[in-house]
């Protein structure tokens, strides 16, 4: 069209490719499959290149009921494993068109107040994390299509789950450990009701099981570095053999282990071998660097968009867990001779 001119509209596409609106709706709609032929939905996507066309995405959404938005609801947005999982998930959404709203529950306030005078009217549906469950219902997005990460596919809210195989991530750490002759563990567990932590501590006794002679203790934290180094200074103090070795629930808390360890005077890995999970940037930024499960943040997030997507659109989301991968660095060695 000539510079200056009005935006063309889906009449003019109509007019030019010699079909009716209804056709031009059908193949920009990409809903032409089995309705027109190849031959016309080529003339129209060719006529509105040439016109410089643009169909109306807020128009559309509203007579179709839809607003191309998803929540995304965290426990906390301070934490980079969550940042990963929101840069993945808008990824996949924007490829598809859709926005990505992300949605913090912190921890200690009670239950989250609903972002929205409607939840249902604003949205198209909801991923969210087990760890953010309450806040899921609070603002009554189990009443939207939803699709839970980290959470057990036997009892989740949601519609579809999206995990990571924590599991064999714990399988790996006692392995490790256990194959450098560590048998007397301390488990320094996240104080946090969430399913993705009791399938930690359950995998972790399940695991030694298999080991003669291996022990483990646990003590409980928050998910913060001084929680931890208080919890581990209090297990440490405990009567009975200590622990030659630690498995911690995030790498976070693996931090606030080492400074426990190094205030009792005590070396890591000499004295004490210590693992986190996670594999957060800190995981390199300690001396000595940590040995972790590295878990792909980003490919969380994509899996569980690409699951809202399947859920959306009444296809069955792709199945089994996202595989994760132990790094060994410097936070682990045989235990040293009594």
């Amino acid at each position: 069209m000539a510079r200056g001119s009005t935006r063309p509209t889906s009449r003019d596409v109509a007019r030019v490719a010699g079909v009716s609106q209804a056709a031009v709706s059908l193949v920009l709609g990409d809903k032409w499959r089995g309705r027109v032929s190849e031959a016309t939905a080529e003339r129209v996507r060719t006529a509105a290149g040439e016109l410089g066309y643009r169909p109306n995405l807020a128009a559309r959404n509203l007579r179709l009921g839809r607003t191309r938005t998803v929540l995304l609801v965290v426990p906390v947005l301070t934490t980079e494993f969550f940042a990963g999982v929101y840069t993945g998930a808008a990824r996949i959404a924007a490829e598809h068109g859709f926005g990505v709203v992300l949605y913090p529950s912190p921890e200690g306030i009670g239950p989250a107040k609903d972002p929205f005078a409607s939840a249902q009217a604003a949205l198209d549906g909801v991923i969210a994390s087990s760890m953010a469950a309450d806040a899921v219902t609070a603002i009554r997005g189990d009443q939207l299509p939803l699709v839970m990460l980290d959470s057990d596919p036997e009892g989740s809210l949601g519609a579809a789950t999206v995990n990571l195989d924590i599991a064999d991530g714990v399988r790996q750490v006692v392995d490790h450990l256990a194959g450098l002759g560590h048998r007397r563990f301390l488990h320094l567990a996240a104080d946090v009701a969430s399913w993705t932590f009791d399938v930690r501590a359950r995998e972790l006794a399940a695991r030694l099981e298999a080991f003669p002679g291996a022990t483990v203790r646990t003590a409980h934290a928050p998910i913060t570095i001084d929680g931890a180094r208080a919890a581990t200074e209090a297990a440490f103090a405990a009567p009975g053999p200590r622990p030659t070795a630690m498995v911690c629930d995030d790498d976070k808390m693996a931090v606030g282990a080492y400074k426990a360890i190094r205030h009792l005077g005590l070396r890591i890995p000499d004295d004490v071998s210590v693992t986190g999970l996670d594999d957060l940037a800190l995981a390199t930024a300690v001396d000595p660097e940590l040995t972790t499960v590295r878990l792909d943040a980003e490919l969380f997030g994509e899996r569980g968009m690409q699951a809202l997507l399947a859920v959306l659109e009444g296809r069955t989301p792709e199945a089994g867990d996202i595989h994760v991968e132990l790094v060994v660095r410097g936070s682990t060695a045989p235990p040293s001779a009594p």
